[in-house]
């Protein structure tokens, strides 16, 4: 069995310029490329706005960090963002420790995210006269 077969990727298009994207497995060297590939899909499909729900991964690397922060960047070049939702502690306290946590939003939930991210496109209201 190959190693990419250890990381399931499954993505809800929300709308045309958002995504959810749910990892499960270890996110590591092996599997890394293939969310890279995913994340990478989902920009060049106009998708600027990335939530990845990390519930289900039990473990990340530097490579895995390395993804999250080139989909950080990538998407910031678009005028986008990442969300990180329902991280475990192990990977949060790697987010905490490495600073990813203070420039990617990690929030509880998925819905959380995309709440924040529906809040934020909002026109703002017209001030009081």
């Amino acid at each position: 069995m190959p190693d990419s077969d250890l990381l399931s990727v499954e993505v809800t298009v929300i709308d045309e310029r958002t995504a959810m994207v749910a990892v499960r497995g270890e996110l590591d060297t092996d599997t890394g490329i293939a969310l890279h590939h995913q994340l990478a899909n989902q920009l060049a499909h106009g998708r600027r706005y990335l939530v990845l729900d990390l519930r289900e991964v039990p473990f990340m690397d530097s490579s895995g960090l390395n993804v999250i922060i080139r989909a950080h960047n990538d998407t910031r070049q678009v005028g986008g963002s990442v969300y990180l939702a329902a991280v475990s502690p192990t990977v949060r306290r790697l987010l905490d420790l490495t600073g990813i946590s203070f420039t990617t939003p990690v929030r509880d939930t998925p819905e959380e995210a995309l709440f924040e991210l529906a809040a934020a496109s909002l026109p703002e209201p017209p001030p009081p006269s």
